[in-house]
């Protein structure tokens, strides 16, 4: 039996149909509001427990008779507003999961994190003939470029580690950003919403990007291999931001972004939308440290994933066009105006 955290986000859920489909049984936590629409059918085929990774109680539950944990659950966020929360959520969240299974002596650990937990050296990444390089040795930095989603990711995987270090194996993973069929007007998947609804600008910063199956699959053979105590990023490769918008345009058979914002406009517009959330209370669009981030210039290696798995990723054409027809199908059941 494997535990599951997070199974009806966007990541979880893929990593959740990959594994019962390779026959694996499978419990999972949710609280009683969580919407499982990602999961069709396959929620049934789920044990569900009832708790909350800040529940200690009910992750003791959940954990009881499992050999294996997938920790998916976090925050994604760059907003001020959620800034507790993100790093209850992802730190504390993650040292709860840790100690369970270290009192549970599970066999494996398997911990999602981000390539935004390998922080982002003080170097000139504004280059983009000469993008900033990292691997899986990259040590953390402070740095300016480093956003509290970032800290958060690397403070829950100082808890992963730490855990190792007191007898617990266990395996992370460090997606770039994930693509694939999920709430279109969340996180990265919001991208094809945002070409959908022809938007006109773009910014010059450079888009790593990995396919959420590949995530899936990734984690899937993690699990059975004797890989502990590693840590493996996930990517597919980079390109910009610009050439990810015309890919995606086409797809959708809508017009590309077309305008370029400079550090001036991006330095605008998160001053803007900070007064706009400040009056309205809704979420900014865009926020300072995901202003700063869409100008930069970023490659992340993953030779180490091919290398000890044997994963090949898909090609981003392949991968946008899987989800732009999904986006498309869906698209047609809305009613208009919505």
């Amino acid at each position: 039996m494997i535990f599951l955290t997070g199974a009806n986000g966007l990541i979880g859920s893929f990593i959740a149909r990959k594994l019962l489909a390779d026959g694996q049984a499978i419990r999972a936590l949710r609280r009683p509001d969580s919407d499982l629409s990602l999961l069709g059918e396959d929620q049934n085929r789920i044990e569900w427990v009832e708790g909350d990774i800040l529940d200690i109680l009910s992750l003791e539950r959940a954990v009881e008779g499992c050999t294996e944990v997938v920790h998916t659950a976090a925050i994604v966020s760059f907003s001020p507003k959620e800034r507790r929360q993100l790093y209850q959520v992802n730190v504390e969240g993650t040292a709860n999961v840790v100690n369970v299974s270290l009192a549970a002596g599970v066999r494996k650990l398997v911990h999602i994190s981000s390539v935004a937990a390998l922080g982002r050296p003080e170097k000139n990444s504004r280059n983009a003939e000469q993008p900033v390089e990292i691997d899986e040795e990259q040590k953390w930095e402070e740095s300016p470029q480093n956003s509290h989603y970032a800290k958060s990711k690397y403070q829950a995987e100082l808890e992963v580690w730490r855990g190792i270090a007191e007898g617990l194996p266990a395996v992370i993973v460090n997606p770039s950003v994930v693509l694939g069929e999920g709430d279109w007007s969340r996180s990265s998947t919001a991208l094809f919403k945002y070409v959908f609804d022809e938007k006109p600008f773009y910014t010059e910063g450079t888009l790593n990007y990995v396919d959420v199956r590949d995530v899936a699959e990734a984690v899937s053979r993690l699990l059975v291999s004797d890989i502990v105590n590693e840590r493996f990023i996930l990517s597919g490769g980079k390109t910009t931001y610009r050439q990810f918008f015309a890919l995606a345009a086409e797809q959708l058979g809508k017009k590309a972004p077309r305008f370029r914002v400079t550090p001036l406009l991006a330095a605008i517009a998160w001053r803007v939308e900070a007064i706009r959330g400040f009056l309205t209370g809704k979420k900014p669009l865009v926020t300072r440290e995901t202003a700063r981030s869409s100008l930069h210039h970023f490659y992340y290696h993953n030779e180490k994933i091919q290398g000890q798995t044997g994963l090949k990723f898909h090609s981003l054409e392949e991968t946008t066009a899987r989800i732009a027809a999904a986006f498309l199908r869906r698209s047609e059941q809305i009613p208009a105006g919505r």
